[in-house]
């Protein structure tokens, strides 16, 4: 608390001795910058990713790159989200609002106008002791003005806080980029995983009337007395388990597709997905590149670097209230007693002032504000180094999941392969009488659950590549505009 008295103490004494000289010297100088210490990100960027390639040359994901899909019905919905999603909607409005205060932080770089007319009529009492007579004095006075006031941006906390509210504007439009690529990802996954409900239903059907046809081979064999009663039930239980797996399939695959509507922003009921399967989705190949480049490709990192430059030059600003402001005003038109001669040369008048306002006992407000940005600024710090060090964390997992849901689907594949194939061959021996019912069973259950798990891994290796593309950022392109970095005072005069 002392030290931070001492710090006030030693700003108000350095204002006070320049703003004697301030008025001389502001028509002379564009400006003073107020030298404030940068943080450092102190960010450590790894050579490479751990999981990933090791050439340098590997290309990033395109634009639109849920293309690569070779889907027409994930496109159509994805580019209706882009437009109709209430998420990104929601995201350019916050847009509008960014730019609308920034315009009103830039209204203090220039002049204020005003254009004044008034119309007074007094009457002073004969006991005010200003007239005489019995019954006082009555006086009018018509005005027609133009008045201007101008603050002079001497020391920049103006142009400091105009910075910051256009860094908080560019933030909004990364965030809007956020949230498109969240929907995309989101649609994507949704999408998929209603083809993935599809397969396993069509699975689902297909294993029932398989149960089916071996339960009526048994029964064949118990009605010819070659089986028991036991064996009967158990296959009407194998049926009447495959039976029962469908409702819920059914109902995740109607979920999953009013999700979809509510992604697209129209009611559930109006809505008509396609399904068909995972199997006619195309894998696109997808490569990391340099982790350095994550750092300028993914929108929230360059978010969360938008609204650390704003803090930045919020402290900027907080540390320039310190010091001197200086004003100026002027008003010039027509005064008169009488309407008639408002607007007569010798009716004219006009003002000129200057003016000086040292902050010297303001209760600590300004130091609070100061201590305020300065604590901002480090929580925007830390938000930046974690958004970096996200990013990281993400592609790392993401490439870690393609790899080993890849590997997993491919050695599934096989497994499918044997199962139904030991289950021909036992259905085929039953049907021969040369193979018992539990050996039935057992290829049975095993291929049912091998061709329901395979349907799941496939789906969780075309996330896993959603996954990938989402925290590579999606392909996302920086508009030219946003580009060109604010322009940063110098660290001292």
């Amino acid at each position: 608390m002392r030290r931070s008295q001492l710090r006030r103490s030693a700003l108000l004494r350095r204002a006070a001795c320049l703003s004697t000289v301030s008025l001389v010297l502001a028509p002379l100088l564009g400006g003073c910058y107020i030298g404030v210490d940068r943080p450092d990100a102190g960010l450590e960027i790894p050579a490479a990713y751990t999981a990933g390639p090791r050439n340098a040359e590997a290309a990033l994901p395109s634009v639109d790159w849920w293309r690569g899909f070779r889907s027409k019905p994930l496109t159509d919905l994805i580019e209706e989200a882009l437009t109709s999603n209430l998420d990104v909607a929601a995201a350019v409005a916050r847009i509008v609002q960014a730019d609308a205060n920034a315009r009103i932080s830039g209204s203090a770089l220039l002049p204020a106008v005003g254009l004044n007319s008034s119309f007074t009529r007094s009457r002073s009492s004969q006991s005010s002791g200003t007239t005489t007579g019995s019954g006082g004095s009555e006086r009018q006075l018509y005005n027609a003005s133009l008045s201007a006031s101008y603050e002079i941006d001497f020391w920049g906390k103006n142009r400091a806080a105009l910075r910051s509210a256009e860094e908080l504007a560019a933030a909004s439009r990364f965030d809007r980029e956020v949230v498109a690529l969240t929907t995309v990802a989101t649609v994507a996954n949704t999408y998929f995983q209603v083809l993935a409900a599809n397969d396993r239903l069509r699975v689902a059907r297909e294993n029932l009337e398989a149960a089916t046809r071996v339960y009526n081979l048994i029964k064949e064999r118990f009605d010819a007395g070659t089986a028991s009663a036991l064996d009967t039930s158990q296959q009407e239980s194998v049926v009447g388990t495959q039976r029962a797996n469908i409702p819920p399939l059914e109902q995740l695959l109607r979920q999953n597709m009013t999700t979809l509507a509510v992604l697209i922003g129209r009611p559930p009921e109006v809505v008509k997905v396609r399904a068909g399967s995972m199997n006619q989705i195309a894998i696109p190949p997808v490569t990391p590149g340099l982790p350095s480049d994550l750092i300028g490709q993914r929108p929230d990192i360059r978010e969360a670097e938008a609204r650390l430059e704003s803090g930045n030059a919020s402290v900027y600003s907080a540390r320039a209230a310190f010091f001197p402001s200086i004003t100026l005003t002027g008003e010039g038109g027509y005064q008169s007693a009488v309407f008639r001669t408002l607007m007569r040369p010798e009716s004219a008048f006009f003002n000129l002032a200057a003016g000086l306002t040292q902050p010297l006992l303001d209760g600590a407000r300004l130091q609070g504000q100061y201590d305020l940005a300065k604590g901002r600024q480090d929580e925007l710090l830390q938000l930046y180094r974690k958004a970096v060090i996200s990013g990281f964390a993400d592609v790392e997992n993401a490439l870690i999941a393609v790899w080993q849901t890849t590997e997993r689907e491919r050695l599934q594949r096989d497994v499918v392969r044997s199962s139904r194939q030991a289950f021909q061959i036992s259905e085929q021996r039953l049907r021969e009488g040369a193979v018992d019912l539990v050996t039935v069973l057992n290829t049975q259950q095993t291929l049912f659950q091998a061709q329901d798990l395979l349907a799941q891994v496939r789906l969780q290796r075309l996330q896993a590549v959603i996954s990938l593309f989402q925290a590579l950022g999606g392909g996302w392109q920086m508009p030219p505009k946003l580009h060109s970095a604010a322009a940063q005072p110098p660290e001292n005069p």
